[in-house]
C-alpha cells in the first residue's frame, strides 16, 4: 500500500497517527506530494483524486481511497489491535457522530478560517479569499473547543472511555489551530488536559 500525502498537515496526521495506533506504519509506503508548488493539481495526482486533496491511500490492486474518514476505516478494519471505530452498533454510530463533530465544528473550520482569512498557503495557491467567512470559521472553531471541553468533563475521551478516531480527528484539529493561532481560552481546562494526555500517546509522540 502507498499513501500520499504531506507529512505534518492536519489530514495526513490523522491517518499516520491511526496507523501508528494498530502499529502498522510500517505496512506502508509514504510519497510525498509536492502540494506547494501545486503537484495536487495536476492531471496525474487528480487522476487519484479528483478533489485534489491528500492523503490517498493507494491499495495493491491499483483502488484509490480518499477522505480521511475513509482511509482510517479501512486501516481499522485491515490491521490487528484495539479498534478505533468501534465494535458494537452503539459504539460505533457514537464514535461516527462525534467524529464527524469532531471535523465539522473544529477541524474544517480551522481549515476554513486559515486559508479565508489569514495568509494560508500563499497567494499561488489560495485563489479565492473570503475574509468575512474565514472568520466566521474562526468563531465557530472556538465554540467547538467549548463543546468538547463540555464533552470531556464527563469522559475521559471524546466518544467515551475508549481512544478512537474521534480523538485522533480533535487532536488534529487542535494542532492545526496551534498553527493558525487559534488559541485555546485557559478556561477550558478539560480540552486542555485531554489534549495533553493524548499529545503523550506513543502513536503520536513518535
Amino acid at each position: 500500500m502507498k499513501i500520499y500525502d504531506v507529512e505534518n498537515f492536519p489530514n495526513p496526521l490523522r491517518v499516520r497517527i491511526a496507523l501508528a495506533e494498530k502499529n502498522a506504519t510500517d505496512k506502508v509506503e509514504f510519497v510525498a506530494v509536492d502540494l506547494l508548488n501545486g503537484e495536487h493539481r495536476t492531471e496525474a495526482f487528480l487522476a487519484k483524486n479528483p478533489l485534489a486533496g491528500v492523503p490517498v491511500l493507494e491499495l495493491d490492486d491499483g483502488t484509490y481511497i480518499a477522505e480521511c474518514t475513509a482511509i482510517t476505516e479501512y486501516i481499522d478494519s485491515s490491521f490487528a489491535g484495539p479498534s478505533l471505530t468501534g465494535v458494537e452498533a452503539k459504539e460505533r454510530a457514537v464514535i461516527n457522530m462525534v467524529q464527524k463533530r469532531a471535523e465539522s465544528m473544529v477541524l474544517d473550520a480551522v481549515a476554513s478560517y486559515f486559508h479565508h482569512a489569514t495568509d494560508g498557503l500563499g497567494p499561488a495557491l489560495e485563489t479565492y479569499q473570503n475574509v468575512a467567512w474565514g472568520e466566521k470559521q474562526g468563531e465557530k472553531a472556538r465554540q467547538g473547543f467549548v463543546y468538547f471541553n463540555t464533552v470531556l468533563a464527563n469522559s475521559a475521551y471524546v466518544a467515551g472511555e475508549n481512544f478512537s478516531v474521534a480523538d485522533i480527528t480533535l487532536y488534529a484539529g487542535l494542532v492545526f489551530a496551534g498553527f493558525a493561532k487559534i488559541a485555546i481560552p485557559s478556561e477550558l481546562s478539560h480540552l486542555i488536559a485531554w489534549q495533553q494526555k493524548v499529545s503523550q500517546r506513543p502513536s503520536i509522540v513518535a
